[in-house]
């Protein structure tokens, strides 16, 4: 069934939390970065929080913005998932 606005959870605008995870690498927080930037255009720097794994071989990324649709999520985690860099969203 595809998502209409009268059945999704989501009310927009809203504030979102989204995490990308992927290896630790010095690329991964830039690319993450730009990616967003190029989304959402009123994104402040510290939205961004991020976290090691405790092997510190994987970084977690998060990053809490104002969502302004369901289009606009759909595209942010279409190019992040396709991203070389990028492991997995939530």
């Amino acid at each position: 069934m595809h998502e209409t606005a009268d059945t999704s959870a989501l009310k927009f605008p809203c504030l979102f939390p989204l995490k990308v995870m992927g290896l630790n690498t010095d690329a991964l927080y830039p690319a993450v970065y730009a990616i967003l930037k190029k989304h959402v255009s009123d994104l402040d720097d510290a939205a961004f929080t991020s976290r090691l794994s405790s092997s510190e071989k994987y970084l977690s990324i998060t990053v809490t913005f104002t969502a302004r649709s369901r289009d606009q999520l759909n595209a942010i985690y279409q190019e992040l998932n396709d991203h070389e860099l990028v492991l997995m969203t939530l």
